[in-house]
């Protein structure tokens, strides 16, 4: 997470944008957008594991 100025809030995972409060039309996440999100988070988690496995 990187707290910008006046009040933008990005959440990059990898180097990827994966939220943006600014693009986001609610502004804050809301509970299915956070439930998105863990989904992305929990995604990548996954494939790093199996990659580390995968050797």
């Amino acid at each position: 997470m990187t707290p910008q100025g006046a009040g933008r809030l990005e959440v990059f995972l990898d180097g990827e944008k994966i939220f943006d409060r600014k693009e986001d039309e609610g502004g804050y996440p809301n509970w299915p957008k956070v439930n998105e999100l863990k989904m992305i988070v929990a995604e990548k988690v996954y494939d790093f594991d199996a990659a580390l496995t995968s050797d």
